[in-house]
């Protein structure tokens, strides 16, 4: 039996104070949760709100006016709502914008937005509403009774398009619109070259073929082409690139809780293999040379690796064609999934904006937040934004209406609305869907996509500045990205923001039985203290 009464009363003080701390830590195992939010019983008609919306487009006028007859349409509905609409050019533009207001508790109330960044605005407590409770809520649920419109209920969302917005096991967002990567292709030069597509595209395939391009006349002009100017292969997003060559090779990028497993043999094979087309001169990326499509329509490039959203600006006869009309070369264009290392078993990147509602004192005004947030996932919403780029509907409802059956059908008929390479795109994802994945999402996710692209960038910087790429160059590499995204931060926070899972039996046992020794001390420290004041 361990007595205190003739142990000095410092070590008395500090065994109780070892035994609080078990019980507090006891109480913070696993990870920290946003609070979740409480549904009213029912929304408050007789109330007016005024609820914000940021948006993004690529100064694309169709998705404005779509985005405002949205608002219109939802607040004829409900004409207690205002909705106040916020456009962005740019994605990293809202996520800015959103971290300076969370310091001043001005954020929007909806925002389009990608999980990477949603993870980091989780940073700030409660911030960002968690929808659990909302999706289930039988009156204003997903698909609720209570609802003026038709939404989709749960089981109509694409599953591999929801998982995306489940970050820590919570869902914090509703995918608004999804795409992938595509490969454009000019098929009159890979014939031209001697080649024929293959059913699936392999990276042999892609890197043969550029190096045959990079074949030049004795005046310097390429012969493919006959012009100065030649890029074969383009990528507009090497953080996609590197991503998903490391997805289809099995190789680690990080774990869901945070780690970081990029700097790894296979990401060493994909850099030397860049390093050394790139100085052939058969390899770029959008940020070093500019947009693939530009080249591809001036006839300029062979592969244009673009998302499936950007297919309104690829082919000769794009609606959104950048270049002058005189610099544009007419070619048949054929759209397939990126280049794969296992064609029997195909990967791709799933990826598009979600929406995300944060949180405010009213629960009324989140209330009103998640109807219009629902109404976006409406079928006359989802259908039209679809036909505005190579984007497809979120909901099988939408996927599946007569109107998008319809709208698919019809390829060809113009170069607007019905531009064939943009439903090409949008059939492609739709026909992959079961190939795409995600990447985890934590706080400091972003961090690392951005970094995973910036090794490339950097490595085809360098061959192109005639610097020497080897071992001791991309050592240095992953030393200068770590420190500049700060991935050895994110990497030491990811073991505390693993969640362990339930104590152990022993282990509750043994807290237990502390927690019963310090009731026990509490109980003789009181009755000592009785008996010496009497």
């Amino acid at each position: 039996m361990i007595h205190l009464k003739n142990r000095p009363k410092k070590l008395r003080f500090s065994l109780l104070g070892l035994l609080t701390g078990c019980l507090f830590l006891t109480g913070c195992h696993g990870s920290r949760e946003q609070a979740a939010f409480t549904v009213p019983e029912e929304f408050d008609t007789s109330r007016n709100y005024e609820i914000t919306f940021w948006a993004k487009n690529d100064t694309n006028k169709t998705q404005t006016d779509i985005y405002r007859q949205a608002i219109a349409d939802f607040q004829e509905l409900y004409p207690n709502i205002t909705v106040n609409l916020r456009l962005y050019t740019d994605y990293n533009d809202i996520y800015n914008d959103v971290i300076t207001n969370i310091s001043t508790g001005t954020t929007p109330n909806v925002c389009i937005t990608y999980p990477d960044h949603i993870a980091t605005y989780l940073t700030g407590n409660e911030v960002v509403v968690p929808l659990d409770d909302l999706f289930e809520d039988e009156s204003y649920g997903l698909g609720g009774s209570e609802l003026l419109f038709d939404a989709p209920d749960q089981s109509q969302i694409v599953p591999q398009f929801l998982e995306e917005c489940r970050i820590g096991g919570h869902y914090y967002a509703l995918p608004y619109m999804r795409s992938t990567e595509a490969c454009y292709i000019n098929v009159d030069y890979v014939e031209a070259l001697g080649y024929t597509l293959p059913e699936t595209l392999t990276w042999d395939f892609i890197w043969e073929v550029s190096e045959a391009a990079t074949e030049k006349n004795t005046d310097g002009t390429f012969r493919l082409n006959g012009q100065e100017v030649l890029i074969p292969f383009i990528y507009k997003s090497t953080d996609n690139m590197m991503i998903q060559m490391l997805k289809q090779q099995n190789a680690g990028y990080s774990t869901s809780t945070g780690e970081v497993e990029i700097f790894n043999d296979t990401t060493k094979e994909i850099l030397y293999t860049v390093a050394e087309h790139t100085a052939n001169g058969a390899f770029s990326t959008f940020k070093i040379s500019g947009y693939p499509a530009n080249f591809l329509n001036a006839g300029q490039c062979v592969f244009a690796i673009d998302s499936t959203a950007g297919a309104t600006w690829m082919g000769s006869d794009a609606p959104l064609v950048d270049i002058a009309e005189e610099s544009v070369v007419k070619f048949e264009t054929a759209v397939m999934p990126i280049p794969q290392y296992d064609p029997d078993h195909p990967q791709m990147i799933s990826q598009g904006p979600s929406l995300c509602i944060f949180n405010k004192e009213d629960p009324q005004e989140v209330l009103a937040s998640w109807l219009f947030v629902q109404y976006m996932l409406s079928n006359p919403v989802q259908i039209a934004y679809s036909q505005t780029e190579g984007y497809v509907p979120v909901t099988t409802a939408a996927q599946e209406s007569p109107e998008y059956q319809d709208y698919l059908a019809r390829a060809g008929e113009d170069d607007s609305t019905y531009y064939d390479v943009k439903i090409q795109a949008a059939k492609l994802l739709l026909e992959h869907e079961e190939d795409t994945f995600v990447t985890p999402v934590f706080n400091g996710s972003a961090s690392l996509r951005n970094a995973a692209g910036q090794l490339i960038e950097e490595v085809t910087k360098s061959v192109r500045r005639r610097q020497t790429v080897d071992e001791a160059y991309l050592a240095d590499l992953q030393s200068n990205i770590t420190s500049l995204y700060h991935l050895e931060e994110y990497d030491a926070l990811a073991g505390k923001q693993t969640d362990l899972g339930p104590l152990p039996l022993a282990s509750k046992v043994l807290l237990g039985t502390l927690a019963i020794i310090w009731i026990l001390l509490m109980g003789y420290w009181s009755a000592s203290k009785f008996t010496k004041k009497n």
